[in-house]
Formats: structure tokens, C-alpha cells, sequence
């Protein structure tokens, strides 16, 4: 541990450091620093880190969760935006050599270099973090759709977002980003957080989710691009139909209109049911059957 013996993610310490550097909190970037070592430690308690694993951290902050995941897996790369904090964090993470600290913005980052400039490539590789939540969703997608072997993330988010990627079809906040990670992911929250941990303190409550990526499904889709352009459209207007939805999505010429009905028919899906009605794989198969 570092020269100071108390964790960085204790509120004494977290504040200290806030005051040594004169460090303002940047609404814009989303900053809330976590101040509860209890809730950094159920973050690593999920990721189940140990020496075999690489991490990439997204938004470091002041370095209270990098600090955890240093004492325990064998790199950790993070990346971080604000470039105020990379000098902060090369004074609080000094004493961890396995930690590389880099001043980029994920959404705009090739991780995929930065992984293979960085990390050794014998350990398997899991993210973890504490995310902004008006971001959230974008750097979800930005994972998913990247080409990283990663085997886990766990990651912070407000807990509103968190109840709609776990959630079941025919609950009123199942959606396209529900089934956009669904399909690839299994969700599970790990833990409520409750907003007083964190400093500025948020307005909601946040969670921990513990993604893992499915091995297989029992249908997969023919054509994912094709697939997620159903879904999304299928949820494009809530309160209308399917059908209307597919309508809106592929054109409303008899033609269109005939192969639709023909899709539906084949998957036994009825044009009156809403999107939120659909399971995953009733989406796998219409968009399979539809295939325009």
C-alpha cells in the first residue's frame, strides 16, 4: 500500500486528496467519487479478480477502485478522461507498478491496440468500473460491439439502467438496450448502492452488474446487424404495435406488408402484440424469418 495507510476510497482520505490539488468536480464528465471502501470491496468480491486477470478500468478518478483492483490482479490499464486527474493519479498509485494510466476517452479509444500495447495477452481480460451515468449506455455498447476477449464486466451504473438490462419481457422497462445485451450477456445485479457513498453525492441510488458473456444461445441470429435493427425499431414507438412498428421499420407497400405477414406467421408471433411482449429469442427467430 502507499506511503498514507488508509485507502484511497475512504471519505477522510477522499477528501484530502480533493483538497491537497484543489479539484473541482466536472459535472459534465459525470464525476461522483465513491467514498466507501465496503462498496469497493463488493466490486471486487464480483469480479473475482486474482493474478490470472488483466483489467481495464474506465474512469479511474482519484484511483479508490484502481487501487483495489492493483492489490489483486496482475495489470490494470485505465483510462481516463479528465486530464487533471493524471497527475493526482500518479501520486496516489505510486506505489502500484502494475497499473498504466492513460489519458483518453473510451468511446474514441481503439481498445483493441491499447490492450495489445499494453497487457501481455497471457491473462484473460475483464473490465471494471465505476461509470458515469450519462454515459452509461454508450460505453456498454462500445464493449460489447469491440472485439476485446473479455471474460467479465462489472461495472457501476445508476440503478434505474441496471433494472432495465436485467429485466424480463413483459416488464414495462424491457427494451432494445435489454435485448441489445441480453443476447450477448447474461445480467446480473451483484448489489445496491446507495447514493450517500458517493461524493458529490448523485440524485439516485446506484448498482452493481456483473455481466458474463453467454457461451451459446439456443437460436442465434442469422444476421446481428439485421437483428438489432428489429429491435430497435420493434421499440421505436412503445405504445404502438408490433406491427405498426415493422410497418414504420420496412415500408408499408403490399409487398412488405405480405412477406411481414408471412415472417410473423412462420415464428407464431401475433402482428398485435407490443415489442416489450417478445422474449430474445422470439426476436432471433422474426428476424431470421424476416431477413430483409
Amino acid at each position: 500500500m502507499a506511503e498514507d495507510e488508509r485507502p484511497i476510497g475512504t471519505r477522510s482520505r477522499t477528501r484530502e486528496i480533493l483538497d491537497t490539488y484543489g479539484l473541482s468536480f466536472k459535472k459534465s464528465l459525470g464525476q461522483n467519487f465513491l467514498t466507501e471502501p465496503a462498496i469497493l470491496n463488493e466490486i471486487i468480491t464480483t469480479a473475482d479478480l486474482t493474478t490470472t486477470d488483466d483489467v481495464i478500468e474506465i474512469g479511474p478518478g482519484i484511483g479508490s477502485l484502481t487501487e483495489q483492483l492493483a492489490q489483486r490482479a496482475h495489470e490494470v490499464l485505465a483510462l481516463e478522461i479528465d486530464q487533471r486527474l493524471i497527475p493526482i493519479l500518479a501520486d496516489t498509485l505510486a506505489a502500484y507498478k502494475n497499473v498504466t494510466v492513460i489519458n483518453q476517452d473510451v468511446l474514441k479509444s481503439d481498445l483493441a491496440t491499447l490492450v495489445r500495447d499494453h497487457l501481455d495477452g497471457k491473462h484473460q481480460i475483464k473490465v471494471v468500473a465505476n461509470l458515469p451515468y450519462y454515459i452509461t449506455t454508450p460505453i456498454l455498447l462500445r464493449l460489447l460491439d469491440s472485439d476485446l476477449d473479455f471474460t467479465q464486466i462489472v461495472v457501476m451504473m445508476q440503478r434505474e439502467v441496471a433494472e432495465r438490462l436485467a429485466a424480463d419481457s413483459g416488464n414495462k422497462i424491457y427494451g432494445s438496450l435489454t435485448v441489445a445485451v441480453q443476447y450477448r450477456m447474461q445480467v446480473d445485479i451483484a448489489h445496491i448502492v446507495p447514493k450517500t457513498v458517493f461524493v458529490p453525492q448523485p440524485n439516485v441510488d446506484s448498482a452493481i452488474v456483473s455481466l458474463t458473456k453467454r457461451t451459446a444461445r439456443e437460436e442465434s441470429a442469422n444476421d446481428f446487424k439485421a437483428f438489432s435493427r428489429l429491435v430497435k425499431g420493434s421499440f421505436a414507438k412503445r405504445r404502438k404495435s408490433l406491427w405498426n412498428n415493422l410497418l414504420a421499420l420496412y415500408g408499408k407497400d403490399e409487398s412488405t406488408r405480405e412477406h411481414l405477414t408471412a415472417a410473423l406467421k412462420s415464428v407464431d408471433i401475433s402482428p398485435g402484440k407490443r415489442a416489450e411482449q417478445l422474449s430474445i429469442t422470439d426476436f432471433v427467430r422474426l428476424a431470421n424469418a424476416i431477413n430483409l
